[in-house]
């Protein structure tokens, strides 16, 4: 698979997030909803990613994103799940949660069906890091897998700029 704006593999954009994270002495966590663990596996599966990798929550369910990433239930109600400052709660929530340096989240549609009122595709990606949070909001196409599959990528390159401290770039945005 490769990354939908690098044209990267997926696994050269985990080995690049490891190599700059055990560089710069940052470790990272996930929040991850419609991938479901995704971005953290990718990231474990590359040798030496325990010295970078904190950890991750899979916050499927509002109940988790609420209690375990301290979402306000308040948002999500208003907002539902699928939404950027949902994402960036999450990010937010994770980076203190597992207490790392920086964070990226995951939420969205992966389909079959629209959800929330957002069309199957729409995913948010929150980060953080000490100079702040944010999201960036994407407009995916293909199958429940390929849209999983490019979220993750999407996160791991979001990883990437997060770690050197970047303004994300949202131009393959939507």
């Amino acid at each position: 698979m490769n990354d939908f704006r690098t044209g990267k593999a997926t696994n050269e954009l985990a080995r690049e997030v490891v190599s700059l994270g055990k560089e710069l002495g940052l470790t990272v966590a996930t929040a991850e909803s419609l991938t479901a663990g995704l971005i953290a596996a990718t990231l474990a599966q590359i040798p030496g990613s325990s010295a970078v990798l904190q950890g991750g929550v899979i916050s499927y369910s509002n109940e988790v994103k609420a209690q375990v990433l301290g979402v306000s239930e308040t948002l999500l109600a208003t907002h539902g799940s699928v939404d950027g400052e949902v994402a960036r709660a999450m990010a937010v929530g994770a980076q203190a949660r597992c207490q790392s340096s920086v964070a990226v989240s995951a939420t969205g549609v992966a389909g079959p069906d629209p959800h929330d009122g957002k069309d199957v595709g729409t995913v948010f990606l929150g980060y953080a890091h000490e100079a702040g949070s944010g999201f960036v909001e994407y407009c995916f196409a293909g199958t429940r897998e390929e849209i999983r599959n490019q979220s993750t990528d999407a996160a791991l390159t979001l990883l990437l700029s997060t770690l050197r401290s970047e303004t994300p770039q949202v131009d393959a945005a939507m």
